[in-house]
């Protein structure tokens, strides 16, 4: 449980705190780290054991919002669904990870 609470502290602090130290000019490439970071996060959420992880991608979509109208404009808000469809690739991704790895380790047992 301690892993999805530093993964949504993660989360919140790429959408909130890491923007004030974005310039202007750093637009997209803040765009594409937090991108990386919601897949990344995706990924290890999606490896675990955990029973609501499918749930992640709507929390990481969700927590967006607030952000677009501290830091952005309405227009930004096309970023939240990217983000819903990364987190949920990213989730798919660690659950495939997480099936293979446990086929083969019931195997060699």
């Amino acid at each position: 449980m301690k892993l999805y609470v530093l993964i949504g502290l993660f989360q919140l602090f790429m959408y909130y705190i890491f923007p004030l130290f974005a310039g202007p000019t750093d637009a997209m490439g803040m765009v594409f780290l937090i991108i990386v970071a919601t897949f990344i996060s995706g990924v290890v959420i999606g490896s675990s054991k955990f029973k609501y992880k499918f749930y992640y991608p709507l929390f990481a979509s969700i927590t967006f919002i607030p952000s677009i109208f501290i830091y952005y404009n309405e227009s930004a808000l096309v970023h939240s669904v990217w983000y819903l469809v990364i987190s949920l690739v990213g989730v798919v991704i660690g659950s495939i990870i997480n099936f293979i790895i446990s086929k083969f380790s019931k195997k060699s047992c």
